[in-house]
């Protein structure tokens, strides 16, 4: 099928969005095995999986960043249904110059909340309720930003989102209403020459929010404070090259499974900030953005931005420890 106009400068701009062969954690059994491709999507319909919560019958729900959508995928590879945030006219965010739907979060209610990046007055969260009707703006955010990762703490009532070109995470109650800058800095900006997508993929994880920055190759650890206030940002772990979202394999410990959608690999970074392959190409990812673990099962989207025979997908595997 050819490529639709818009997808074609999609291509030429896609690793600045993001941006399994197993291999043993320890002993002889692999930390991820068994990869399989349970689907595939449609790339000159804009069908490019950015971002992906988990419902709790094993389904995904996904951000397909260029058509503008959330559709919840079965584990067979099933698409059950699909949301379209409104369409903007004379879209202007930056870099990609599209409107993209990039994070997504859910509620243990079922409701979801994405991040909709657009370049005008549109830029911001938006919540679908369960029953899918017409998506609501909850929060409006800078036009001249770049909302990527999205990051949901029930507990405090609020959403975190990563803002990949102004290098901030804006904090929003999740009843909707003014976002403030939470904590900026330059360990969350992007490098002057390089992609321009800085703080990306992000998650709240035992007392802190954890951010990555696609340029710089970190995934960073932020406290949160007894009065919500944002401590001393501390690096994880470096040298992960054009790192996206990312997960923890377990609701205990410090390790996590991260996407490196330039190289097309998934990654097992350590508690220590040491890191090491766990998926590749050859297992059928292609670009992966973001990263879901459920009990023994991980979920890999890839968007395949880049590719030459492009071939987004979603691919679960095994999860054997960690």
């Amino acid at each position: 099928m050819p490529r639709l106009p818009y997808l074609a400068g999609m291509v030429a701009t896609a690793v600045t969005l993001g941006v399994l062969a197993s291999a043993p954690a320890s002993g002889d059994e692999p930390l991820v095995s068994h990869p399989r491709v349970v689907a595939h999507f449609d790339f000159a319909a804009g069908e490019t999986p950015e971002n992906i919560a988990l419902e709790p019958d094993g389904s995904a729900d996904l951000t397909f960043s260029f058509a503008r959508q959330v559709a919840n995928v079965t584990r067979h590879g099933d698409i059950r249904r699909r949301v379209t945030l409104p369409a903007v006219a004379n879209p202007n965010t930056p870099i990609v110059h599209n409107a993209v739907v990039l994070g997504i979060v859910r509620a243990h209610d079922g409701t979801l909340y994405v991040n909709y990046a657009t370049g005008t007055s549109k830029t911001g969260i938006w919540r679908i309720t369960p029953d899918g009707r017409r998506p609501q703006q909850i929060a409006k955010l800078p036009a001249d930003g770049l909302l990527n990762g999205l990051a949901l703490d029930e507990r405090r009532g609020v959403l975190y989102a990563a803002d990949s070109v102004l290098g901030i995470v804006w904090r929003v109650p999740v009843t909707g209403g003014r976002g403030t800058a939470w904590v900026r800095g330059t360990a969350l900006a992007p490098v002057p020459s390089g992609t321009g997508i800085g703080a990306n993929g992000i998650k709240v994880h035992d007392g802190a929010v954890w951010v990555s920055n696609t340029d710089r190759g970190t995934l960073l650890r932020i406290p949160v404070r007894r009065n919500g206030s944002a401590g001393r940002i501390r690096t994880q772990a470096r040298g992960l090259d054009g790192i996206d979202d990312f997960a923890f394999t377990s609701r205990r410990g410090d390790t996590v499974l991260a996407a490196l959608d330039g190289t097309s690999q998934v990654v097992v970074v350590r508690p220590q900030g040491t890191h090491s392959v766990v998926l590749t190409q050859r297992d059928g990812i292609s670009n992966p953005t973001s990263v879901a673990v459920r009990d023994q099962t991980v979920y890999v989207p890839s968007a395949s931005y880049f590719a030459t025979e492009p071939d987004p997908n979603l691919l679960l595997a095994r999860l054997n420890h960690g």
